[in-house]
């Protein structure tokens, strides 16, 4: 007996779970507020594995997967959820891992961020970073600013993903999606493209390289706003890992650059909540102030930190004040907001204090 596809996804969206393995040999296993659980349904056979995979994937990605044994595409249901997808071999039988990616962008006033984050979509200009590990949210908070952005100006936002996650409908804006792989070949073909295509607001997924990197950074300092992400942890981490891209010699240069071209770094951590179901963000932000611009000129990013905890009235915080904001709050527990703290020592005495 096997179970199909589609019940196993929709099992999974009435659980809230935010992803789901289909492993040959296992039964659906989803992963629900952090937690992995096996769902009530039948082992999964390398057979229907590879059905599903089938039913699932494009052309190009069955090829690619038979040529390398991985393989990442979108999946939609209609009327149900987008899916991130990845397919892969191990212990020679097929994996398939899927990250849901709800249809309907929440309202970025829904997302428990600070209310600096509405304050970017103001910018007219310049490069904002969201960063943090896989799944702390990074693309849903891109999304509802995006979003925000396309009921209020009627300008021309061009995304560059992989692959497209939320669907964007052109409201005021006139909004283009493309997805790597099916309408260009890497992100920075994309966007030296894009340069081309009249944008006023562009996304890149992800900065993954130096040369995607430059042409951000570029098309920041021509008079666009770019928002992209990082795999960094804080905004110190996320200055160092843009300027040690680039060979020793060019690094100087790279600095003055991101000084004067850097609007915001936001870093995300997702908790469980404990007072309801569900995720919130813990979130530290850095506002490029001229103090900031001259760290970062200067190669000081260690003291990035410091100007954080002195500017909150400015909207800055720390990523330790925003997990001790959520404590207080009676959000998350104790031990979780300990265990992904910067300084867990020195949160431990303000949380007993």
């Amino acid at each position: 007996m096997t179970t199909s596809l589609e019940k196993i996804l929709r099992t999974a969206h009435q659980a809230d779970a935010s992803d789901i393995h289909l492993v040959a040999g296992h039964p659906p296993v989803m992963r629900v507020h952090t937690n992995m659980t096996s769902m009530d349904m039948p082992v999964i056979t390398p057979e229907s594995c590879q059905a599903m995979m089938r039913e699932m994937a494009p052309r190009d990605a069955l090829g690619q997967f038979e040529e390398v044994k991985d393989a990442d595409f979108s999946y939609e249901i209609e009327g149900l959820a987008r899916y991130r997808v990845n397919a892969h071999s191990q212990r020679g039988v097929l994996g398939i891992a899927m990250r849901t990616i709800k249809s309907k962008v929440p309202p970025l006033e829904n997302l428990n961020l600070p209310e600096v984050i509405a304050r970017l979509t103001y910018l007219p200009r310049g490069l904002v970073l969201v960063t943090g590990d896989t799944g702390s949210g990074k693309s849903t908070s891109l999304a509802a600013m995006i979003q925000t952005m396309n009921e209020r100006y009627q300008k021309h936002i061009i995304t560059l993903e992989d692959p497209i996650e939320y669907s964007l409908q052109s409201h005021c804006c006139l909004i283009e999606q493309r997805e790597l792989r099916h309408d260009m070949p890497s992100f920075a073909s994309g966007l030296k493209h894009a340069l081309r295509q009249d944008p006023d607001i562009i996304l890149v997924g992800e900065m993954r390289d130096l040369e995607t990197t430059a042409l951000a950074m570029t098309a920041a300092e021509t008079g666009h706003l770019v928002l992209s992400t990082l795999h960094t942890v804080n905004a110190s981490q996320t200055v160092e890992r843009i300027i040690d891209m680039y060979p020793a010699n060019q690094q100087n240069q790279i600095r003055a650059m991101l000084a004067d071209t850097l609007q915001a770094v936001v870093s995300q951590t997702l908790f469980k909540r404990q007072d309801q179901s569900g995720m919130v963000p813990a979130v530290e932000v850095l506002l490029c102030t001229p103090a900031v611009r001259n760290i970062i000129r200067e190669g000081r990013a260690f003291e990035i930190p410091n100007v954080i905890e002195t500017n909150r009235a400015m909207g800055m915080r720390s990523l330790d004040a925003s997990i001790a904001e959520l404590y207080f709050n009676g959000m998350i527990a104790r031990e979780d907001a300990l265990a992904q703290a910067a300084y867990p020592d020195k949160l431990a005495q303000q949380l007993a204090a």
